[in-house]
């Protein structure tokens, strides 16, 4: 109490006549913080009136209150907020201290962690974040902040000593984490994880690195490999997000149209067919390649109406044509369709739709499909494949052998071509490993009763050999580049008039 009355008396001398302070005492014990006033009491210059107000209770509960709002309940970690306010802390101290170190912030993500959560729960979807967290929180160093932005993803920052070499040794040390097996109740689960990092100056906004971060980490989650942030990455990701606002108007407004590759039969030279392909003249930056508005779509979930209108337009292509000319050809138009498309779309109805509306048979249209479209599911996706049969239409494999290649699904789906993708076609002449691949697809394709296409034929000695080895269809340059609908008929007129004379 001394203390105060000091305090008391310094605030009079100071000429403060009325007075609000917040005190908070130096007991390491039992710290009190005190609101103190005081103003001089009856007129005279000996008297004044001191009060004194405890607010320690209303400190803890607000210290208390801070502490939550800035910690995760299930980790004990920092959550995002807190993460991201230890780390501005962190970083003006550095700037403080005149350091010119620079720091990274790691990103770890917890692969197909909803999966754990379907399969045996939320509660054991809990126990796996705490092992997690216990994991990384024994490879941290005294000076590191680890936090639990949300779901299943955790946060590291760390300060660098030699850069990038740095970030490497610390996502090793991190990725280690996770080697062995997590045991959950009588459950063992191989963890597996995304992780990416970015890395900042003293001079950086920290918020800006995590931003970074989060860009690399979604590209890790697609690379399957720790992804360090690159310079220009933020252009990319905001020409990607204003490619997709201008897609999502592009379909409103019908910009996109369909080009058509002619398909060969290699065995008589005839035209066996087309594929259908998505094309996109921007009116403002010209033609944007599918490899790059396709990903969008991916995305965005746009990909369920592209879809649908590729669906559509190649069926009323066929019904057009069909309608022009004189003598019936018996042609068939391909449609890829996308993996993500599979799992978020009726693509049961969206073909059936599409055949019904133009008013053409199933048998002329081929539905395209990669392998990543089977492997999480084999056995929906053969439920969905055979429904697809049940319209009667012809189904392809694209890109066969670039992928996971599983000869097991491969002989229980309902499979009519296989497509031999252009990486190896283009290169059979120079490459006996590659000459060796096609050769043992065709193969395959003949013990399992299926047809072959052979993408990316660009010569004539590359279309020989392919006909020589048994190859059924040929496509590519050689042939054709995709046409435009009116030259792509002119194409198919041309082929009928051959084979009429």
């Amino acid at each position: 109490m001394a203390l105060l009355g000091d305090r008391a008396m310094a605030m009079l001398d100071a000429g403060r006549e009325t007075h609000f302070e917040c005190w908070r005492s130096e007991d390491a014990v039992d710290p009190r913080e005190l609101e103190i006033s005081i103003a001089r009491f009856g007129g005279g210059d000996d008297m004044f009136l001191l009060s004194i107000v405890d607010r320690t209770a209303e400190a803890i509960s607000r210290v208390n209150l801070r502490r939550e709002m800035m910690s995760d309940s299930l980790t004990g970690f920092c959550n995002r907020i807190g993460f991201e306010e230890q780390v501005d802390a962190a970083v003006a101290e550095m700037r403080k201290s005149g350091s010119s170190q620079n720091y990274a912030i790691i990103l770890v993500d917890l692969a197909r962690f909803s999966r754990v959560n379907e399969s045996v729960g939320a509660i054991a979807g809990d126990e796996l974040l705490i092992t997690a967290a216990h994991r990384l929180n024994a490879r941290i160093r005294s000076n590191e902040i680890l936090g639990r932005l949300g779901g299943n993803e955790f946060a590291l920052f760390a300060q660098l000593d030699t850069g990038s070499v740095d970030v490497a040794a610390i996502v090793q040390r991190l990725g280690d984490a996770f080697t062995d097996p997590c045991q959950l109740s009588d459950l063992e689960i191989q963890v597996e994880c995304a992780l990416a990092a970015a890395t900042g100056g003293v001079g950086d906004d920290p918020t800006d690195t995590l931003r970074h971060a989060q860009i690399a980490l979604k590209r890790a989650k697609s690379s399957k490999r720790f992804e360090l942030y690159a310079a220009g990455a933020v252009d990319t990701a905001r020409r990607r997000f204003s490619l997709e606002t201008d897609l999502r108007r592009a379909l409103k407004r019908g910009e996109l149209v369909l080009h058509y590759q002619p398909l060969v039969d290699l065995e008589c030279g005839s035209l066996s067919g087309f594929e259908a392909l998505a094309r996109w003249d921007h009116p403002d930056l010209g033609p944007i390649s599918p490899v790059d508005f396709i990903p969008v779509a991916e995305e965005s979930g746009l990909i369920v109406p592209l879809g649908r209108w590729a669906l559509e337009e190649a069926a009323k292509t066929i019904a057009r044509w069909d309608s022009r000319c004189d003598t019936h050809k018996d042609f068939r138009v391909s449609v890829n369709m996308s993996a993500v498309q599979m799992q978020r779309d009726d693509v049961v109805d969206a073909v059936s739709s599409a055949l019904k509306g133009a008013n053409v048979g199933g048998n002329r249209m081929t539905i395209e499909l990669t392998e990543s479209a089977f492997i999480n599911d084999p056995a929906g996706a053969k439920t969905l494949l055979d429904a697809l049969k049940g319209l009667d239409a012809n189904l392809a494999m694209d890109d066969f052998g670039t992928d996971y290649s599983n000869l097991a699904y491969l002989q229980q789906l309902p499979i009519d071509v296989l497509k031999i993708d252009r990486s190896f076609v283009s290169e059979m002449l120079v490459n006996k490993d590659k000459r060796a691949i096609v050769r043992t697809v065709l193969s395959l394709a003949r013990a399992l009763g299926m047809k072959t296409t052979a993408e990316g034929i660009e010569t004539v000695e590359i279309s020989q050999l392919l006909r020589r080895l048994g190859c059924s269809v040929g496509q590519g340059y050689y042939y054709a580049r995709p046409l435009s609908e009116d030259a792509a008929y002119a194409f198919l007129a041309a082929d009928i008039a051959a084979s009429t004379h």
